[in-house]
């Protein structure tokens, strides 16, 4: 039957009937589910792919212009819409709540293919979801006038998007994971195939074949999401190798705890951030150059390092009062002072009476009033995309001079000088654009490599004659050596990484990624 066939009604002066209700509300379901997809394939590739600017853009670009594409493929649907719009639903369902899982596989077991997939996938989910609205504004319009029918389905549309865009990364993704989410939203879409076939169910052909589809359809993303667990545990053993013994998905991050040959190893959205084997040696190298340099450091204020290794070093200085740590995520330190191995592994720094724990972002934390610090350690991930690479920029170490006293020294963490020549150079040129002076220096940790840090400070660095105890790596006769740079390291010129171009995250990504690619 074509919609010029459909017979014709009034619009009803008493209101919007049960069936414009239940399609108004399916839009908004339709809406919500479109975006969760969306969301999520734009969140994973920025977790696996780095930049986050970019795979945002190109994703949800992508995703728009298969939308696109859908609308106007929805011209030659003529005939029996409620089937078409139950399939479609199907469809998505399917095909959109188990995006997050089959992105997480692939990115295991076919890593190769992981970017061809995730852009094929895309497409396919754009483009029927894309369908969905036409449709139902067809199916709509049979009882609603036009003006109406636009207002009322573009409202419920923005509001399933509203609903969502607040819910995904504030309670969602926390709660349930990335694949649970998905595979939730893809029982919504299946329940409103369901709900269209039994409102249809006069109009539809073979309704019989539409309900065995819809009952299967739920019972494999319902039985997918009792197993989410099994698939996140398959993806990320083949993934980590070691045996996961921690893993949660905050709103910022997914934490994972491995324990294998090398002891326990932390990684951050798929990152290593330290090896239980040889994470004295960073940490050592961190913060004692700097530490004792000073002589009687006081007050210390840490940013990032969220696992307590940095503030297990800064303690063995008994002049030490006051520690703050100012970490992004609740949930790491939370897991490392609370998990009992865990916190073991820092000497269960983080529950100190001298350690004041802050969880907010460093940058907004520094541009408030407050106290100077007499050293200020600065371990944050490297610059893989510019939500941290803002922590890299000229800006934060203007903020970070203010809070810095006349005599105090701050070390930034600072990538591979051998690795990432230039990147690692142009943090150095960026502390010493805002007149900080720029000490560099760099260790070798096995884990990682050679690897480097940068002392900014007010004043000319010296080095410090004496260490505390129990130190397993350095040594004041080894110290020396650790800044000499190699010809292979040696400074090369570069550009100030500034808020408005972040340079670093470019240049960083080019140097790791022709290493990642042999």
């Amino acid at each position: 039957m074509s919609d010029a066939a459909l017979p014709a009604r009034t619009p009803d002066a008493r209101g919007p009937q049960p069936v414009e209700i239940a399609l108004l509300a399916s839009v908004f379901v339709v809406a919500a589910c479109g975006l969760v997809y969306e969301l999520s394939a734009a969140a994973l590739s920025s977790y696996l792919l780095g930049d986050s600017v970019l795979q945002f853009s190109t994703i949800i670009g992508t995703y728009l212009f298969a939308m696109g594409v859908g609308s106007w493929l929805s011209r030659y649907f003529d005939r029996q819409l409620p089937a078409h719009f139950l399939r479609i639903e199907l469809l998505v369902a399917l095909i959109g709540g188990a995006l997050p899982a089959i992105l997480f596989l692939a990115n295991a077991y076919v890593p190769g293919a992981f970017r061809l997939l995730l852009y094929g996938l895309v497409v396919v989910v754009g483009t029927l979801v894309g369908l969905e609205i036409p449709l139902v504004m067809r199916i709509l319009k049979r009882n609603i006038v036009l003006k109406d029918l636009v207002s009322q389905v573009l409202t419920f549309d923005y509001l399933g998007a509203l609903a969502v865009s607040v819910a995904f990364p504030l309670i969602l993704v926390p709660q349930l994971g990335m694949i649970r989410t998905g595979l939730l939203f893809g029982v919504m879409n299946a329940a409103v195939a369901v709900w269209a076939l039994w409102l249809f169910r006069h109009e539809l052909r073979r309704a019989g074949a539409h309900a065995v589809a819809c009952f299967l359809t739920l019972a494999a993303l319902i039985g997918a999401f009792w197993g989410a667990d099994h698939i996140t545990t398959l993806a990320e053993d083949k993934f980590y190798q070691d045996r996961i013994v921690f893993s949660a998905s905050s709103p910022y991050q997914r934490i994972v705890v491995t324990r294998g040959a090398l002891g326990h190893r932390l990684f951050l959205n798929g990152n290593l951030q330290f090896a239980e084997r040889d994470e004295y040696r960073y940490h050592e190298a961190l913060v004692h150059p700097a530490m004792a340099a000073h002589g009687a450091p006081k007050k210390v204020a840490v940013l990032g390092g969220g696992d307590g290794m940095a503030v297990r070093e800064i303690l063995k200085y008994p002049s030490v009062e006051s520690v703050t740590l100012v970490e992004l995520d609740p949930n790491m330190t939370q897991l490392f002072t609370t998990h009992e191995t865990l916190a073991a592994l820092n000497g269960h720094a983080l529950s100190s009476p001298k350690v004041k724990v802050v969880n907010t972002d460093a940058f907004q934390w520094l541009q408030q009033e407050g106290d100077t610090f007499d050293v200020i350690v600065v371990d944050f991930p490297d610059p893989t995309n510019f939500a941290i690479g803002k922590l890299y920029t000229n800006s934060f170490y203007a903020l970070l001079d203010r809070r810095l006293s006349a005599s105090g020294y701050a070390v930034i963490q600072t990538t591979s000088p051998l690795v990432a020549r230039k990147s690692y150079w142009t943090v150095a040129t960026t502390i010493e654009s805002v007149g900080l002076k720029a000490t560099p220096y760099h260790a070798h940790v096995p884990s990682f490599g050679e690897w480097g840090y940068i002392i900014a400070s007010h004043r000319p660095y010296r080095q410090p004659d004496a260490l505390p105890g129990g130190m397993r790596f350095l040594t004041p006769a080894t110290l020396p050596l650790m800044f000499d740079f190699p010809l292979d390291m040696a400074r090369v010129p570069t550009e100030v990484n500034r808020l408005s171009n972040q340079t670093l995250v470019t240049t960083y990504e080019q140097e790791w990624g022709k290493v990642m690619a042999h």
